[in-house]
């Protein structure tokens, strides 16, 4: 590794380590390169940066972007909700089952984790504590069921992912329904046995009629037709996950118009929401196209390609090596950041080793979803806890049998590949 790879590198994280806004870092650094490097022309990092965006695949991110947006202004939220209280309400827990369930199917509209979080802190914690839950484990339920959402399609980092590995984004899409589920599964069996030995009571205590279960089921309908639409397009191959985005805007906006609460000034809102979101996620696309660029110049990835293939005897040890190294890269840094720069430099290493591409592509999505969640950087900690006034100390005490479970399951993700793709071999 040259002295000016090395030194841009350092660059860059010693930006992200002041916090200087990812954009800059990538580019402070970047720009040292291309000055020291004689041989690289300027112009080739304005170019670069251009290029990187333009990318037909990228596309899908601000279509989700907008059509998750949009279905959280046309005041379907209440109707999940409502639809899931009617599923779990005779579960001990009930609330937090009801949270967790939301999330599994939030997430298949919205795909932002944080947006997912920040709604379900406002919407159900307080009413968690009212029924006698404490705030700490309400707020620990909230973050740690938002992590379900980036592995729902159509999550955005299941599209950064296939779009710098070059996998397609339909068979990770299909595929993390497999993981969401059992993420569900898992974290609602745990709040059962935790509720059931605090003596959180169920929110209700009689059967559901079949009245009521076909009334709430009427009411969520149609706005759970969109994973299914979606999914079932891309495998069928009526669209392109892309052109899949474009007909979740349609669907969306038909929704909110057929339900009366999508009108001139919601719109609005909802188009500059989506904006300012993109805005903050396709400039360090680009940004990491610059890093890229001057990497494959360098042959960096080649380079330790090489060493890990020659130094690592088997895929389980570096499975191993791989887990422990991106758990403590997301305590440190943004999963989009770390998506757009490691993925490159990971992806091709896992192929030597003969690891199944969609497999190793959740391995890596699951170890950033729980860097989400965990101290210092954990975005979704700091979220859940800024809008419920928990303090972080309670968080991390309430939160240590979920990273247990999580740590659990991703020792399944990484050592059982039926787990990641038993439902592609299903439908492919």
């Amino acid at each position: 590794m040259s002295a000016a790879v090395l030194c841009t590198i350092v660059i860059i994280l010693v930006c992200f380590f002041l916090k200087v806004p990812i954009f800059i870092s990538l580019v402070t650094g970047c720009a040292y390169y291309f000055f020291v490097t004689p041989n690289a022309a300027l112009e080739i990092l304005a170019q670069r940066l251009t290029s990187g965006i333009e990318s037909t695949a990228l596309l899908a991110v601000p279509f989700f972007v907008c059509a998750g947006v949009f279905m959280n202004y046309c005041g379907i939220t209440s109707r999940i909700m409502n639809f899931c209280s009617v599923l779990t309400g005779r579960m001990c827990g009930g609330l937090a089952q009801v949270n967790i369930l939301l999330s599994t199917l939030m997430g298949g509209l919205s795909g932002s984790n944080i947006a997912d979080a920040a709604m379900e802190a406002k919407m159900l914690v307080p009413e968690m504590e009212k029924a006698g839950m404490s705030k700490s484990f309400s707020t620990v339920v909230t973050a740690f069921s938002s992590v379900i959402t980036p592995l729902i399609p159509p999550g955005i980092c299941m599209i950064l992912y296939g779009t710098m590995a070059g996998v397609s984004i339909g068979k990770i899409f299909i595929a993390g329904i497999a993981i969401g589920l059992l993420t569900c599964v898992m974290l609602m069996v745990l709040t059962y046995w935790i509720s059931k030995k605090r003596g959180y009571t169920p929110i209700r205590t009689q059967a559901v009629t079949g009245r009521e279960f076909w009334e709430a089921f009427r009411q969520a309908f149609f706005p759970l037709c969109l994973p299914v639409i979606i999914i079932g397009g891309i495998r069928i191959g009526i669209f392109t996950p892309t052109e899949a985005g474009a007909v979740a805007i349609i669907y969306s906006v038909v929704l909110g118009m057929a339900y009366g609460n999508l009108k001139g000034k919601e719109a609005f809102a909802a188009l500059k929401e989506s904006v300012i979101t993109t805005g903050s996620i396709l400039p360090i696309v680009g940004a990491a196209a610059i890093l890229s660029w001057i990497l494959t110049k360098e042959q960096i990835p080649q380079t330790l390609s090489a060493m890990m293939v020659s130094s690592i005897s088997n895929k389980y040890l570096f499975l191993i090596v791989v887990n422990v190294f991106l758990l403590l890269v997301g305590m440190f840094l943004e999963g989009t950041a770390a998506t757009i720069i490691l993925v490159p430099l990971l992806a091709p290493i896992a192929a030597q080793f003969g690891i199944d591409e969609i497999r190793f592509a959740f391995i890596y999505i699951f170890n950033l979803s729980i860097g989400a969640i965990s101290p210092p950087m954990g975005t979704l900690m700091y979220v859940t806890c800024g809008i419920t006034g928990c303090k972080t100390k309670d968080f991390l005490v309430e939160s240590v049998p979920y990273f247990l479970l999580f740590l659990l399951e991703l020792l399944v993700i990484t050592f059982i590949p039926g787990a990641t793709t038993w439902i592609l071999d299903l439908l492919y």
